[in-house]
Parts: structure tokens; C-alpha cells; sequence
């Protein structure tokens, strides 16, 4: 999304009454994903309404009886949990399409061709998401959702989410680069230094990853590195 700041409206419906507080979108939505973020960094201003375009203010004691407390922040985060969130259908497509590229990037790192056990191009996988039709939820995390997605793509796409076990080794002058590097891509099963001082690890990452794998140990060690893989699971 954009970095310019958009605003919108997040309401609740309580006891037939109607609260809205007024929220930056993109903020908004990542809260609503998942993402730890203060609701002092969502809200603007510190009011709660009944109507938030007609300036129409929640009183203190309806904001008491309906959610226990007359603090902003509060019942401000309990809208936000609990409620819908307002869009434009242009922040609602631009929504939708960040979270589209979120799980194209979920499903191409840890998924692989079971024909081949090899990674399935975002492009691809991209394709196969319009060519099943799949409905993307912008505001459930993509955890939540990818179950889902998987059983629409296998239709038309051969994939399963696997794990890949390669071991990389690392010449004496990159070792320590490589390891700091690669230790964040998996976990390491083993790690070992041969007499020659290079760094032999055994190493477990997403299946989807082998290429990038294949391709930065390369960077890291001018080409003389190597990734072999033992097997995917």
C-alpha cells in the first residue's frame, strides 16, 4: 500500500447502539492481520463515536456499560478486534492484493512439485490462484487461510508443503558468513568443521527455499560453495 496515510472508520455494534473510531487503514489492518501495533499508532485522536462523520461522540457512561471502561485506547481495541473495519473498494482491492502477495510468497517458500520435489515459481503459483479462482481474506492471517487455498490450487496445480534436508558446505574464508546467513534461513541440524577448516551444516529449511539457498551460499562463497540436497519431507 501506499506510505501516504488513509484513513477510514472501525465499528462495533453493541446493545443496538453503533461505536466507530477513526483509524488508519493500513495500520488498521495489519492489527487485524496479527501484527502487534499500538492502538495509540491506529487511532486518530482520542474519541470514540456514535457517528464518527458527524463528530457525533459515545458517552463516558454508555462507553462504561457497554465495555467496562471509558478509556479510548481500550474500547478502541476492542472495536478494532471485534469489528468491521470500513473500505473504500479501492483500499479493499489494495488490501486484498498485498495479502494475495503474502501468501503467493507463504506457498512458494515451503511448497514444492511432488512430481519433483522441486521449488514452484511465484509466477506460477500466482497463475494458478486466478485460474482456480481463489477468494483472498484481507484481514485473517494468511496461517489461517493457506489450508484452505492448498486444497483449491492442488486442483489445478501440483504442490505440497514439504521440508528440505541439504547440507551446505562453506570454504574456510566464508564460513562464518555463511553460517550467520544460512542459520536464519532453517535450523541446523549439525554443524561441523573439517581439517581443512571448512564449515560442513546439515540444515532443515521450507522445501520452496532451495533455490534461493542454492543461490546466495553461491554469492556469499564466490561460487565456491556448495548445497547438496539429502532429501525432502
Amino acid at each position: 500500500m501506499s506510505s501516504k496515510k488513509r484513513l477510514s472508520i472501525a465499528r462495533l455494534e453493541k446493545g443496538g447502539k453503533r461505536f466507530e473510531v477513526i483509524v488508519d487503514v493500513e495500520k488498521a489492518w495489519l492489527f487485524k492481520s496479527g501484527e502487534n501495533i499500538s492502538i495509540r499508532d491506529i487511532i486518530e485522536g482520542e474519541f470514540i463515536y456514535y457517528d464518527a462523520k458527524q463528530g457525533l461522540k459515545a458517552s463516558e457512561s454508555d462507553l462504561k456499560k457497554f465495555f467496562g471502561t471509558s478509556d479510548p485506547y481500550q474500547v478502541a481495541e476492542t472495536i478494532l478486534r471485534r469489528g468491521e473495519l470500513l473500505l473504500t473498494s479501492e483500499q479493499r482491492r489494495e488490501l486484498i492484493e498485498a495479502k494475495r502477495r503474502q501468501i503467493i510468497e507463504f506457498i512458494s517458500r515451503n511448497a514444492v512439485d511432488p512430481r519433483t520435489n522441486t521449488p514452484i515459481p511465484p509466477k506460477r503459483i500466482e497463475l494458478a490462484l486466478e485460474e482456480a479462482k481463489v477468494g483472498v481474506d484481507p484481514f485473517r492471517p494468511v496461517e489461517e487461510q493457506v489450508e484452505e487455498i492448498l486444497k483449491k490450487l492442488r486442483l489445478v496445480l501440483p504442490l505440497k508443503i514439504a521440508k528440505a534436508l541439504v547440507v551446505v558446505k562453506a570454504p574456510p574464508a566464508y564460513s562464518g558468513r555463511v553460517r550467520s546467513y544460512v542459520s536464519k534461513m532453517g535450523r541446523v541440524l549439525k554443524e561441523n568443521y573439517q581439517s581443512d577448516g571448512s564449515l560442513l551444516l546439515e540444515l532443515e529449511i521450507p522445501a520452496g527455499m532451495q533455490t534461493s539457498l542454492i543461490e546466495k551460499v553461491a554469492e556469499l562463497t564466490k561460487g565456491e560453495g556448495e548445497v547438496k540436497l539429502l532429501r525432502v519431507e
